[in-house]
């Protein structure tokens, strides 16, 4: 008899996602990976859980308002089942707004906000913070929403590790799959698919992002010049993260990171003289169609495939973990039609 109902193949945000959530449904569930837990793109520092602006609804802004919405439940049940804490809190996002058309897009944008986000978060144009935290604005006024929340990303990988193993998952360096097999292997796994197709589904897209020691820990995460700057419950400020375009050498690299923290510190003057603790790069997983690929795996028939998070995979993935756990373990397809394979290929 197999040991596993489920194998998840990747630890990684998405996959752990996936093994926690099928163990809630009852599932014995193995998850594979040879680097651990967060080894890859989810091991990075910033951990912005923001949404797309209320407009121009589709079925992936949909999906994600509901992941969002369901966040605080999934995050909840983790810290409870493991004993740590993976970092999330909702609260908020600010932005600076812009002004003349600028600031007129962003009211229509607030009146948008209350009939797609359903009451649920409210999206506003406010008078800017007066001092302390805040963003530089010649406006005056800000962009604020509340549903934006933060997330330590590697705080809250090692929670899903801790929960699934307090669950009875296992979770392996290496083994044979059994049951069930869901390959949720990020970039590598893009990549496999692409040279087996002989053409490119998804790639690995650098990114980039730098902790700072600024203790800010129940102020809303900042979007601005197009960083974000999340201050973390540890005492940390997270800046990034970049998008790098084609290889870049160390020294090159490192400009770009420096470029970003003084882009940072413009945009948000409380930063100032705020020390790097650490900087990170990672090659984040983005399929083609730019949407998570859920489904049915090209290359391993009876197998599924959960790819693509790229820079929204914390987000979207307590519901990329319902919508795959209904699939794997009731034959369920919720998946939505821009989210499958072929929207790739």
């Amino acid at each position: 008899m197999p040991k596993a109902d489920v194998t998840v193949l990747g630890a990684g945000i998405i996959g752990l996602s996936i093994a926690w959530t099928c163990l809630g449904r009852g599932a014995r569930v193995a998850v594979i990976d040879p680097g651990g837990p967060g080894a890859g793109a989810s091991g990075g520092v910033v951990g912005a859980l923001a949404p797309h602006v209320p407009e121009n609804w589709n079925e992936k802004k949909a999906f994600q308002l509901e992941s969002l919405l369901m966040a605080e439940s999934f995050w909840e049940a983790v810290r409870g089942a493991s004993g740590v804490s993976p970092g999330y809190a909702r609260l908020g996002r600010l932005q600076p707004a812009p002004a003349g058309e600028g600031l007129r897009l962003a009211q229509r944008r607030a009146e948008s906000a209350r009939e797609l986000w359903r009451g649920r978060a409210v999206w506003e144009v406010a008078e800017a913070p007066a001092g302390g935290w805040g963003p530089v604005s010649d406006s005056g006024q800000v962009i604020r929403d509340t549903l934006s929340a933060r997330i330590h990303p590697r705080r809250a990988c090692a929670a899903l590790a801790q929960a699934i193993a307090a669950r009875g998952g296992a979770i392996e360096a290496a083994g044979d799959p059994e049951g069930a097999v869901v390959h949720a292997t990020g970039a590598a796994g893009l990549e496999e698919m692409s040279r087996a197709l002989g053409r490119g589904v998804g790639a690995a897209v650098r990114g980039q992002g730098a902790l700072l020691d600024h203790a800010a820990p129940e102020m809303p995460q900042i979007f601005a010049d197009g960083l974000h700057v999340v201050p973390h419950e540890d005492g940390t400020t997270a800046v990034g993260s970049t998008t790098e375009r084609g290889p870049l050498d160390d020294g090159e690299a490192a400009a770009a990171l420096d470029a970003v923290i003084a882009r940072a510190v413009r945009a948000v003057p409380a930063l100032r003289g705020a020390a790097v603790i650490e900087r990170w790069a990672g090659a984040r997983p983005r399929a083609r169609s730019r949407a998570p690929m859920l489904g049915a795996h090209p290359l391993h028939p009876g197998e599924f495939v959960a790819n693509g998070g790229f820079k929204i995979g914390f987000g979207m993935a307590p519901k990329i973990a319902e919508t795959m756990a209904d699939l794997v373990l009731d034959g369920a397809d919720h998946v939505p039609e821009s989210f499958r394979p072929e929207a790739s290929m």
